[in-house]
């Protein structure tokens, strides 16, 4: 996890303070609460939701394969769950907030959201086979499209609290409980 935070998520996050900075604070971005009701309704709605729906997407996957990684112990699979926490909020601050809001403000919604849902599942092929990366696909469209959606001015709350139940069920925790629950 140590070359993830210096590879992915430290330039992730200097990319969105400088914009933050040199931009004044833009609201496109996405560092208001929006709708606060709303953003927390989606998210902690929507944690759940991911989460067994990635588990199960990464059940098909796992057992497409033949193989899956699963954390040794419960304590790797919640030190997981903790990264993902970090994790999460970075890559939606990354590509719904910078690219996203971004293309949104200065070409259209439809646009920023096109461009924005495309890297992001694109960015995953970095390191996953395609039939994983194209599975985030399932992720990035539903957050993308709440991300331009939900009432309010854009906002990263609800998103990335999704965004956090979605990687906890298909790394770790969730690959985790499918083989306490010996189903892989």
């Amino acid at each position: 996890m140590r070359p993830d935070l210096v590879l992915r998520l430290l330039p992730f996050s200097a990319a969105f303070v400088a914009a933050y900075l040199l931009m004044a604070r833009p609201p496109w971005l996405g560092l208001a609460a929006g709708q606060l009701g709303v953003q927390l309704v989606f998210g902690l709605a929507g944690a759940p939701l991911m989460f067994v729906a990635a588990v199960i997407v990464q059940l098909w996957l796992a057992r497409r394969r033949g193989a899956l990684s699963v954390p040794a112990r419960g304590d790797d699979a919640w030190f997981q769950a903790g990264f993902y926490v970090l994790n999460g909020p970075i890559e939606e601050a990354f590509f719904r907030g910078l690219i996203q809001g971004g293309l949104g403000a200065l070409l259209g919604a439809p646009v920023g959201f096109a461009v924005g849902t495309a890297t992001y599942v694109l960015y995953h092929r970095l390191g996953w086979p395609w039939a994983d990366t194209l599975a985030t696909a399932l992720v990035g469209v539903p957050l993308g499209l709440a991300f331009w959606l939900l009432p309010g001015p854009p906002s990263l709350l609800g998103v990335s609290i999704a965004h956090i139940g979605a990687t906890c069920g298909f790394l770790g925790p969730g690959p985790y409980l499918l083989r306490r629950l010996r189903l892989v």
